[in-house]
């Protein structure tokens, strides 16, 4: 089994980051909240609901061969949730 290292808090300004490595693995994810809706949600009155976007990229030079810089589109979705303090 691959040694397995999980820092919380790895990068100051985001409201949640975790640095997760595993062996030469290493995974870096950041949490942002805001209080706004995205404007279809507002358009469509839906309320009491959580929105949720997420970006995968990895860094050029990240595997032996080159590796060109690629920003994904960004995947999203929605949740329901009777209370939407869930997500603050």
């Amino acid at each position: 089994m691959r040694p397995t290292r999980i820092v919380r808090n790895y990068i100051k300004h985001p409201e949640g980051s975790v640095l997760i490595a595993v062996g030469d693995t290493k995974v870096l994810c950041t949490a942002s909240v805001e209080e706004s809706q995205p404007r279809f949600m507002r358009e469509q009155n839906l309320r009491n609901r959580g929105w949720v976007t997420a970006e995968y990229s990895m860094l050029p030079r990240s595997t032996s061969d080159r590796m060109r810089r690629e920003v994904t589109p960004w995947i999203a979705w929605r949740k329901n949730t009777r209370d939407s303090t869930a997500y603050r």
